[in-house]
Formats: structure tokens, C-alpha cells, sequence
């Protein structure tokens, strides 16, 4: 297998469905993805939280489907919040996506984002061996 993932014994273990490392071994391609924002195709952008979160994660798939790829390719993801309370719904809604895939994964809390109406941004580095 060409990407290895795992929580290697003396680090606590992660608090939700991810790796702490992704080993990518061989030959392959390997996709390094810009933060996608809440933006639709046309421009808009949801005042809701959760809904900018799952924007962002169709943006996502969207930007990996024009590769050939798709989110079981996800290796590395982090995602930059401006609010806490939204920690649940994304950890809710990157679980409902991802399914059993558990790729490394970083969560960050900060003031802002580019635009005052983001709440979200994800970016992903994917791999196909």
C-alpha cells in the first residue's frame, strides 16, 4: 500500500477519527489543495456555520473529482475555524464524509479569515500511488 497511515504507541491517541502521519511511499501523484472558503460557484456565501463547513467540503471534492481523486486520496487536511463552537459540527460533518477514512489532520481556532464573512477554510494535500 502506498500511503501508511498511523498513531505510532506514545502519542495520545487522536481525539477523533484521524492520523497523526501518512506515509507515502512509491510512485504516485500527490495533490496539494488551497484552502477552499463557504463560496459556492456563484459567489455566495452562507451566513450559517455548518453550512459553509459543508461547502467547503463539496469544494473540496470538487477540486479532487477534477483529478481524478476523491476524499479516500486525503492524506493531510487542516482546517482553520474563527469560532469554537463549531468544532463539533466539523468534526460531525468531516466524520460524514470521510466515513472510515481517518487522514492526519490539524484544527485551528483563529481570529479570521481573508473575508469577515468566512467562518471556515480547509486545505488537503492527497495522494494516488
Amino acid at each position: 500500500m502506498p500511503v501508511t497511515y498511523s498513531n505510532p504507541p506514545g502519542v495520545r491517541a487522536p481525539a477523533s477519527r484521524s492520523s497523526h502521519a501518512a506515509l507515502m511511499e512509491g510512485p504516485g501523484r500527490r495533490l496539494v489543495i488551497s484552502g477552499q472558503v463557504g463560496f459556492t460557484p456563484e459567489g455566495e456565501v452562507s451566513a450559517s456555520g455548518e453550512e459553509q463547513i459543508r461547502q467547503c467540503l463539496r469544494n473540496l471534492e470538487v477540486v479532487l473529482g477534477a483529478h481524478g481523486m476523491c476524499l479516500g486520496h486525503v492524506v493531510k487536511m487542516t482546517c482553520f475555524l474563527t469560532d469554537t463552537s463549531l468544532i463539533p459540527q466539523w468534526r460531525h460533518l468531516r466524520e460524514a464524509a470521510f466515513g472510515s477514512h481517518a487522514c492526519t489532520s490539524t484544527l485551528l481556532v483563529i481570529s479570521a479569515l481573508a473575508d469577515p464573512r468566512f467562518v471556515v477554510e480547509v486545505e488537503a494535500e492527497a495522494f494516488d500511488g
